[in-house]
């Protein structure tokens, strides 16, 4: 468990903070900067958020001040000299920070990390984590309390989608009564539950549509049904009017087919090689399987890269999973 006394320490202690999180932003990601940002903003602290990538068009309902700012484009190495505090969310690994380890790499302002996934890497920084949590969207909401912050609208809204996304709107193992109370928090707070989900699954755009139809099409099932897997290329997103934001939680069709135990979702990136999905609903650690390629998550569900040819890359990773799996 966090020491969530010795967080309140350093919150007060310091004024400036930069907040960050992983490339590819999910909503936990992006909720759990902007709720902590509000968080902090209550205590009259100075907060700029900033991401290695830019917020996905699907999610951009999640930040309408249009607060989260992208390195390189937005805001400029120099521009973050005089933070005190940079505080990473929802990720403890390197190759998840993408053009954001040099800045964690260049600052001389304390670090601290505020994370639930197993996977981490040493980014010199003092941890908050727990990986038994749903979602770091949970810390956020745990540290609110500690330093005696009132949840608002505008913090429960992306906390809300934060947790909410991350348990696949509380159905998956990971959620608890726990979470639920959390939720009703949130909700009497001024999270709208209706409005979220509205804004993030009954908003599609036709290329996204289109492209869960292509990634449908491609479903495998092997090892007497067990495991299911399937994969986008590049041309796909051209060929559909598709953004590579839209596969986000693809996977999950896979699992829903009766009997599938194991998904393994292939996703070709513009600049190469293959964003790799893992999801489970049986014993099997995702996370484990993610580590041997260099990646991590949870054990329900984790990720990895891999550098090669589709042809090269998925008879790989596949003979991994079949292996642990029989």
């Amino acid at each position: 468990m966090p020491n969530w006394s010795r967080f309140a320490e350093i919150i007060h202690a310091h004024e400036r903070y930069l907040l960050t999180s992983h490339i590819r932003p999910d909503c936990d990601a992006l909720g759990s900067e902007l709720g902590m940002a509000g968080i902090l903003e209550a205590l009259g602290k100075r907060v700029t958020i900033v991401n290695g990538m830019a917020t996905p068009p699907n999610l951009a309902f999640i930040d309408p001040a249009k607060r989260i700012k992208v390195i390189g484009e937005d805001v400029q190495l120099d521009d973050l000299d005089d933070i005190e505090v940079l505080m990473v969310l929802d990720t403890s690994a390197w190759a998840q920070l993408g053009p954001m380890s040099n800045v964690i790499r260049a600052t001389k302002a304390k670090k601290i990390v505020v994370d639930h996934h197993v996977s981490e890497d040493d980014l010199g920084a003092e941890p908050f984590k727990n990986t038994t949590a749903e979602a770091t969207g949970r810390l956020v909401v745990e540290a609110a309390e500690e330093l005696g912050v009132a949840l608002t609208p505008e913090i429960a809204m992306p906390v809300f989608a934060a947790i909410a996304t991350d348990t696949g709107w509380y159905r998956f193992r990971s959620a608890s009564s726990g979470t639920y109370r959390i939720a009703a928090k949130l909700i009497d707070a001024g999270a709208s539950p209706s409005g979220i989900y509205g804004d993030l699954y009954e908003k599609d755009t036709l290329g996204r549509v289109r492209l869960r139809g292509v990634i449908l099409s491609r479903v495998r099932c092997e090892l007497d049904g067990r495991l299911a897997h399937t994969y986008v290329l590049k041309e796909d997103f051209e060929k559909t009017g598709a953004l590579p934001s839209d596969t986000e939680d693809a996977i999950n069709m896979a699992l829903a087919i009766d009997g599938v135990q194991f998904a393994v979702i292939f996703v070709e990136q513009a600049t190469g090689g293959f964003k790799l999905s893992f999801r489970n609903r049986c014993e099997l650690d995702c996370s484990q399987i993610a580590e041997q390629f260099d990646g991590g998550g949870h054990k329900a569900a984790a990720g990895a890269f891999q550098k090669g040819t589709f042809e090269e890359v998925q008879p790989k990773v596949l003979d991994v999973v079949r292996a642990a799996m029989r």
